[in-house]
């Protein structure tokens, strides 16, 4: 196999199979879930008294690429705080949202459905350009934390283009660990048949390029939305990228 060090080196077709992330590699619904995280812990803050306001800063740091729960517990961890875990079924909505870690990951969710059916999603033109040139004998998989994973991709106009979607609700039925394992990716790649060092991971986070390092993917693809070029390569990525279609 090439070795993978930079763009001019990377060659998609020594690789089988392509696992990409969805949210930040795909579509541009990590702002989306940027603005959720940011309205919902504002609200919750706030409304605890707490000082130390919710920053971007704290989106990258503990949230981004995690699971939703996950995210909402590195949060509240941060500001010294703790919850009761709740359930499932904790409501979400604002007016009768549950003080519970999964109430607060329920009311950031129903955020994100609101804007997605307001506002709609289109994927990173320079995303479908790169699909495009990986040809139509490529096999693609999607590994997302989100529990949304399949409404954004068909609201994109995307899911045929991929044959196995891992998301939020394939990990908690399998119990698979989130990002920063590696265990949702390496699910991927066994539903497609293949050997993790035969596909290439695409992701913008930090959890998520470590979870494609620590599952020794034969490349891992940074694409850096605002993570960092330097801590996307810290965490294990191959090559850093600003948008895919440098590799189309």
């Amino acid at each position: 196999m090439a070795d993978v060090t930079s763009a001019r080196t990377f060659r998609p077709a020594d690789l089988t199979a392509h696992l990409f992330d969805l949210d930040g590699v795909v579509t541009p619904t990590a702002e989306v879930h940027m603005r959720a995280w940011a309205t919902m812990f504002e609200e919750f803050l706030s409304s605890r008294g707490v000082e130390a306001p919710y920053t971007e800063a704290d989106y990258f740091e503990h949230v981004d690429g995690r699971p939703r729960y996950d995210g909402v517990r590195a949060v509240l961890a941060s500001r010294g705080l703790e919850l009761p875990e709740g359930e499932d079924s904790d409501p979400g909505e604002q007016s009768a949202g549950a003080e519970t870690v999964r109430g607060l990951g329920n009311r950031k969710n129903e955020l994100v459905l609101e804007l997605l059916r307001r506002d709609g999603v289109a994927p990173y033109p320079g995303t479908v350009a790169y699909l495009d040139s990986l040809g139509d004998g490529a096999r693609l998989a999607i590994v997302s934390s989100s529990r949304n994973a399949e409404e954004v991709l068909r609201s994109a106009g995307l899911r045929e283009r991929f044959e196995h979607v891992v998301d939020g609700n394939v990990a908690a039925r399998e119990g698979l660990p989130g990002k920063p394992a590696p265990d949702t990716f390496l699910r991927a790649a066994a539903l497609l048949g293949v050997e993790p060092a035969d596909a290439v991971v695409y992701e913008d986070a930090v959890s998520g390029v470590a979870a494609g390092a620590a599952g020794r993917f034969g490349a891992v693809v940074g694409v850096d939305r605002g993570a960092g070029r330097e801590e996307l390569t810290a965490a294990g990525a191959t090559l850093v990228v600003a948008d895919l279609e440098e590799l189309a």
